[in-house]
């Protein structure tokens, strides 16, 4: 039980800490707690950003969770000042909830920001497997109760809720947000009792001498239980809680126990009100769901992430640009508005853009024609896997042990030409060489560079010296599509091109790709390598990223990914500045990690669907003959990567593979050194192609609608995942072909 607690104040930071922990060195647990790079796993990512750390105490390392709350805005300053910040909150009601001896998650620290809009962090003891009871009552709603939760007493937890949410009434503790979401049950546990259950997320509530009815039924209303029986199971235990009955523990409701007409009628009304209420509110915003915010973002300014440095002091429109060293990507601080004036000013540059574009696009449509008629018609060699890299200063040797697991040969390392010492990069890379990889190079730029053309000559020449012993291929340019990578006009990256074309053309065999458009929007890949001005590049860089990071068979203007991959090819073969070789340099799909994802939490996907669409995009990519390499970016990194970095249950480097990360290696290994002999038909919604290797064939299918089966030419052997897992086939010509990629060995 937490009561007692201490004062803290640093040069950052002021706070409170719980009596009983003794802190190592307090400015390097603060330094490590409120930096989200800490974060071990992302438990919520919404309006606060919730995960978990590590806490290193004279006692040894406390696993703990971390709630942010961003205090930006006038209306949150003033709030802050006046009630004290959300995190403030939630440490003073958690302390009221442990003197009550009602369970919560304990209090540890409270950290406070002594900027007015700095954040604030409120720190407490992870609880362990816990299941929100959000799933447990849509168990119920939907009848799937004894699906997902087998031998769970349903009755039991509500009577147990009940009590406990009596006993945290009669201790004078108003929640004042009661969702479903913030009441806790141990995970795997099928009776709940009333010490079991944990309630969370405080900041709202209220301590207060004698609570009123009205006042209790507002916390009970706005539990989502449906049935008549069962609210009155809940509210008749909440009704006939007697902590003279016995243990909190052994609590059951007794025949003949009910809850008074007053406090269930009132029950009923708030609860109908509630729902009311919430259901009229989606009514009445429906129609103008998305105007509101778009309007605020084209005129309020972006609001960051708060490890997100801000613009520097008297930065232009153009240059309102810093590293988010979590995402690994730019941030732009411009917001709509501004960026649209600035389009504006650069409107001519833009007109003259779309002129070339559709001067080009006859020729460029012409050849996507023949090349979606030629689809599948001829054997396709499969060797274009591809994997991008960078450093992994923590785990060098892990990294290397990674990349020769994975077998694959392509290897895409991106270098930071505005880095000043590339030494990290370089060991890598002559690493990379000795073990035989292709190995080629990205140089994206950022804004300082575009300022100044000058220092970009003078990095790639030094970059050239360097690297080019280990590898002579060369990406010129990151996403220059998207102002955040620094360019707002292809004239701008024209430049840039040009003067690495006369520095890396120094140096006898290098090939260089370009212009790395990010993003669906190949009428500006068209654009620029139809100016005139262009340099001439040896092969297409295309950042060809599925719409809205959905499936990779969406269609996006008409357009699915082996579509895009022929779109890119044509463009390729009809420009007046690029050979006719496409590279896909840059493809992931954003997983639900908080602000280590590149892309907003809308478009992130599980774990395992990344893995699964990892597969199928790389086969609808490499299979259609429009790409002729593909690379995922990138091996490590939170987020995005085949690899998760600091998990404390994977490797002594913090190191914990990917689904993802298996189905690349199961790719590669069993389609390594195959041809494609064609795409076998199949019901609309399946693929199914025919690879062979050394004489032996081998299916490769998946659905991407419902479960299909289907009837095969020949029996098959055996059938592996996308896991790599490998089983034996009893069902002779019969297959079953499912979401994920499998692979049967006739």
């Amino acid at each position: 039980m937490v009561s007692e607690t201490r004062p803290f104040e640093t040069d950052l930071w002021w706070g409170r800490i719980a009596h009983g922990i003794a802190i190592k060195d307090l400015d390097s647990a603060l330094a490590h707690l409120t930096d989200p790079a800490s974060a071990t796993e992302t438990i919520h990512w919404g309006r606060n950003y919730l995960y978990r750390s590590v806490l290193d105490t004279e006692e040894g390392s406390v696993d703990v969770v971390v709630k942010q709350f961003r205090n930006l805005g006038t209306k949150k300053k003033a709030e802050r000042r006046l009630k004290g910040s959300k995190a403030e909150r939630s440490w003073q009601m958690a302390l009221e909830f442990s003197k009550a001896g009602i369970p919560t998650a304990e209090p540890l620290l409270l950290v406070e920001s002594k900027e007015p809009d700095g954040p604030s962090f409120f720190i407490t003891r992870h609880l362990g497997a816990q299941v929100e009871a959000r799933y447990i009552f849509r168990a119920v709603n939907e009848g799937r109760l004894a699906e997902q939760f087998p031998a769970f007493d349903y009755d039991l937890f509500l009577e147990s809720l009940g009590f406990a949410l009596r006993r945290m009434h009669e201790a004078g503790l108003f929640h004042r947000d009661l969702s479903i979401g913030n009441v806790l049950v141990p995970e795997g546990e099928t009776s709940v009792g009333i010490d079991q259950i944990t309630i969370i997320d405080l900041n709202r509530g209220r301590k207060k001498e004698g609570l009123s009815l009205t006042t209790r039924v507002r916390d009970l209303c706005r539990l989502t239980i449906y049935q008549v029986e069962q609210q009155r199971r809940m509210v008749d235990a909440y009704a006939c809680w007697d902590p003279a009955r016995g243990t909190a523990g052994s609590h059951r409701l007794r025949h003949g126990d009910r809850a008074s007409a007053a406090l269930w009628w009132a029950y009923r009304l708030y609860h109908h009100g509630f729902r009311f209420k919430i259901e009229g509110k989606k009514t009445i915003r429906a129609p103008f769901k998305g105007v509101g915010r778009g309007i605020g973002q084209l005129f309020a300014p972006r609001r960051a992430h708060v490890h997100i440095p801000d613009a520097p002091e008297g930065a232009s429109k153009r240059d309102q640009i810093v590293w988010d060293y979590l995402s690994d990507q730019p941030h732009q601080h411009a917001g709509k508005l501004d960026k649209l004036k600035v389009r504006l000013a650069d409107a001519p540059s833009h007109l003259r853009n779309l002129a070339i574009c559709a001067l080009a696009a006859p020729r460029i449509r012409r050849r996507y024609k023949e090349l979606k008629r030629g689809l599948y018609s001829r054997p396709l060699p499969w060797d274009g896997v591809g994997i991008c890299v960078r450093p992994f200063p923590e785990g060098p040797e892990e990294l290397m042990e990674a990349i020769d697991d994975l077998g694959v040969r392509n290897v895409l390392l991106r270098l930071h030409p505005w880095q000043a010492v590339h030494d990290d990069e370089l060991q890598l890379a002559r690493e990379l060489h000795s073990k035989g990889y292709d190995l080629a190079y990205a140089l994206p730029q950022n804004r300082d560079l575009v300022r100044d053309p000058k220092l970009w000559q003078s990095r790639i020449e030094e970059l050239a010296e360097l690297f080019t012993p280990y590898g002579k291929c060369f990406q010129v340019g990151q996403a220059i599509n998207r102002s955040k990578w620094g360019v707002w006009r292809y004239g701008e990256y024209i430049e840039l091109a040009q003067r690495a074309d006369q520095v890396l053309r120094r140096y006898p065999g290098v090939e260089t790709f370009g212009p790395a458009v990010i993003d669906f929007e190949l009428y500006s890949t068209a654009s620029v390598v139809n100016l005139s001005s262009c340099p001439s590049f040896d092969g297409l860089a295309s950042l060809l990223y599925v719409d809205r990071r959905g499936a990779p068979e969406n269609r996006q203007m008409g357009f699915d990914t082996v579509d895009k991959a022929l779109l890119c090819q044509a463009i390729a073969e009809t420009s007046r500045a690029c050979a006719g070789r496409s590279w896909i340099t840059e493809v992931n799909w954003p997983l639900w990690e908080g602000p280590h994802s590149p892309a907003g939490k809308s478009v992130s996907v599980s774990e395992e669907d990344q893995a699964t669409f990892l597969a199928r995009y790389f086969l609808l990519a490499l299979t259609s003959g429009g790409a002729e390499r593909v690379y995922w970016w990138q091996m490590i990194a939170r987020g995005y990567g085949l690899i998760a970095p600091q998990d404390p249950e994977g490797s002594a480097a913090g190191l914990r593979r990917r689904p993802s990360y298996y189905a690349l290696k199961t790719l590669n290994s069993q389609l390594r050194g195959s041809v494609l002999q064609s795409r076998l038909p199949s019901p609309t919604g399946t693929y199914l192609f025919d690879f062979e290797r050394s004489g032996q064939r081998l299916l490769v299918g998946w659905s991407h609608q419902a479960p299909r089966e289907i009837e095969l030419d020949h029996p098959v052997s055996e059938v592996i995942d996308q896991h790599g897992l490998i089983g034996e086939h009893d069902q002779g010509n019969r297959v079953q072909l499912t979401n994920t990629v499998q692979f049967f060995r006739i």
